[in-house]
């Protein structure tokens, strides 16, 4: 640009008189050297380098050219046109206005025969009104009346009562005369034959009403007739429809020499352009096929190399500018964006590669952030679950209670609860239930609630079998059949320091009494597999210093090195061993105990046990 400024201040000095071109060649050669020597950060960008030296060197000559024949032939087509029609409206409007003046100066027993003679010689129909020395009308029921007498001599286009007019208004003497002929749409389109479809405008101060094309000409919109005449078929695919405008003067019958130029429209083909100004046919003009053959060739080659150009620089540097691009939005965390790839080379391949890099990235965030809010969904719940599990034993005066509960996951799926029910007696229940996760913890959570419901509410004392038999039955209702749980569950009656319970398939728990202990009976089947089952219960006394453990299967089924469960047996042994101990002590020696048991290094499954000591 420097460069280029300094040679046309050079060369304008030289047009003054003030210096030679020997300046410019300088200012050349120092160009060529800043060039040289800044070519590297100049022609960086390989895309810029291909895409300019290809569009200055090809491109935009090609391009202006074909612009320039383009443009050119258009106006010489358009300028044509015009005179054709220009002349064709010339000759017709030489023709009445000779018609109107031989009227005016005939003797008015001679205008009829004039008026038929004109009639017979070419002229069409048109309508004729003389006045002065006498009244003359042709054809005689005509109804044409005199233009306003402000109007001066005419000859032109008028339009009068929505209708196109070619009027000649001329006075000779006393004599007036006027003739119009009707110039209805198919006239227009039959000026120039074989033309095409040629539209007159309609004055803006005229209120014709219906559908119609508009042109903003100006300051105003003006009105057009829909099109009327047809184009001549296409000679070939170069042979297209151009639409082209041409000037024509028009008055209003109501407004007095009041001529206002307004675009016409004329929509033709060069075929039939060149058919009219043409005397010989076009399929023997051999010129014309030459024309067409080279010019379809030249379009052809100019169209395949503009498009090797094209697809060879964008194939070499696109594949870069797309890694660019690609790489600045995995910057910006748009993790979805891809490069588009096409062939099968070593770009495509890059970009191939690019994409599942890409692809891989958002499927780690799209995890990882789904991670987090089953993670933070999982946090809630475990929290929730929490305070469901009892916060402390109820009073009483015969038993103390503990149950604990470490769960494999966030959430558990194991059970256990001690409350005091509307009669005055404790409930014990423990229960697991099948699966883990989610949807174990949900299940356990309805069975606490139904468990509460029933037990907190006033009326008949309920038995074990029947609340354990409502419960199933609830449960096998309310939820799929995969779903079931196994449960203990006991009602302790102080007054008689007695246990009722009932065992519906979960482990049998453990009674420690003073002579050993023993294993207590299952008496029904697992709860919400089966709508109809039969529950037994059974009561036990419970002396002082007996020991009631329920216990899950995560207590008993670890297991060590060579395969072997940890087993209910072990599990009584340990409490035997620590029976005596405080029973937060016990609970501590029964889970480090199954620890040192496991090999495993994480909690394959939930460990829930629940204690119930007799006191003194």
């Amino acid at each position: 640009m420097v460069f280029l400024a300094l040679v046309a201040v050079e060369a304008t000095f030289f047009a003054a008189g003030y210096g030679s071109l020997s300046a410019a060649f300088v200012l050349l050669v120092w160009a060529i050297v800043i060039a040289f020597r800044e070519r590297r950060r100049v022609m960086w960008k390989v895309r810029n380098r291909l895409i300019v030296t290809y569009v200055f060197i090809a491109v935009v000559p090609i391009t202006l050219i074909l612009a320039l024949i383009f443009v050119a032939g258009y106006l010489l087509m358009g300028q044509t046109s015009a005179y054709l029609i220009g002349n064709a409206l010339d000759r017709r409007g030489l023709e009445i206005e000779k018609a109107a003046r031989l009227l005016a100066a005939e003797s008015p027993e001679d205008r009829l025969s004039t008026a038929q003679h004109l009639t017979a010689t070419g002229i069409l129909d048109f309508e004729a009104f003389v006045t002065g020395d006498s009244e003359f009308r042709y054809p005689p029921n005509t109804k044409l009346e005199m233009p306003s007498p402000e109007w001066n001599d005419y000859t032109g286009l008028v339009f009068k009562d929505g209708q196109h007019y070619l009027m000649s208004f001329v006075k000779r003497g006393g004599n007036k005369a006027l003739i119009l002929r009707t110039l209805t749409p198919e006239d227009q389109s039959n000026l120039v034959r074989g033309l095409g479809s040629i539209q007159f405008p309609i004055p803006p101060y005229a209120q014709v009403p219906g559908p119609h094309r508009k042109l903003h000409v100006g300051d105003e919109d003006v009105i057009y007739r829909p099109a009327v005449g047809s184009v001549a078929p296409a000679y070939n695919l170069l042979d297209s429809e151009l639409t082209s405008f041409f000037s024509v003067q028009i008055a209003g019958w109501n407004r007095p020499n009041s001529q206002l130029p307004l675009p016409g429209i004329l929509t033709t083909r060069p075929s039939a352009l060149l058919g009219v100004i043409s005397s010989t046919a076009i399929g023997s003009d051999l010129a014309l096929y030459a024309f067409y053959i080279v010019a379809a060739l030249l379009g052809v080659a100019w169209i395949v190399s503009i498009y090797i150009g094209v697809s060879m620089t964008r194939r070499l540097t696109g594949a870069v500018h797309d890694l660019y691009e690609g790489t600045t939005h995995i910057a910006q965390g748009d993790l979805i964006h891809r490069i588009p790839v096409a062939g099968h080379d070593q770009l495509a391949e890059l970009c191939r590669s690019f994409n599942h890099m890409s692809e891989q990235l958002g499927q780690f965030v799209v995890v990882t952030r789904e991670k987090e809010r089953l993670q933070s969904e999982i946090s809630i719940a475990s929290e929730v679950q929490t305070r469901l599990f009892p916060l402390c034993p109820p009073p009483c005066r015969t038993i103390e209670m503990l149950g604990v509960c470490h769960a494999a996951s966030s959430v558990s799926g194991d059970y256990y609860d001690y409350f005091a029910c509307a009669h005055g007696e404790v409930a014990l229940a423990l229960g697991d239930v099948a699966g883990k996760g989610i949807s174990a913890a949900l299940l356990m959570a309805s069975i606490q609630s139904i468990m509460r419901t029933q037990l907190s509410a006033g009326g008949a004392v309920s038995t074990t079998s029947a609340t354990v038999d409502r419960l199933n039955r609830l449960l096998y209702a309310n939820t799929s059949p995969e779903k079931y749980a196994t449960f203990f569950f006991g009602l302790y009656n102080e007054e008689n320091r007695s246990l009722t319970y009932t065992n519906a398939g979960h482990l049998p728990p453990l009674l420690i009494q003073r002579d050993g202990y023993r294993f207590l009976d299952v008496t029904g089947s697992v709860i919400g597999a089966f709508p109809s089952l039969v529950y037994e219960e059974q009561t036990l006394p419970m002396d002082p210093g007996d020991l009631l453990v329920a216990y899950t299967d995560g207590i008993t089924e670890p297991e060590n090195a060579y395969g072997e469960d940890f087993g209910a047996i072990r599990l009584a042994d340990v409490i035997m061993r620590h029976r005596g101990a405080p029973m937060t002590a016990i609970v501590a020696r029964v889970l480090e105990a199954v620890r040192a048991w496991s090999v495993s290094p994480e909690q394959a499954d939930d460990m829930t046990l629940m204690i119930v000591r007799s006191l003194a």
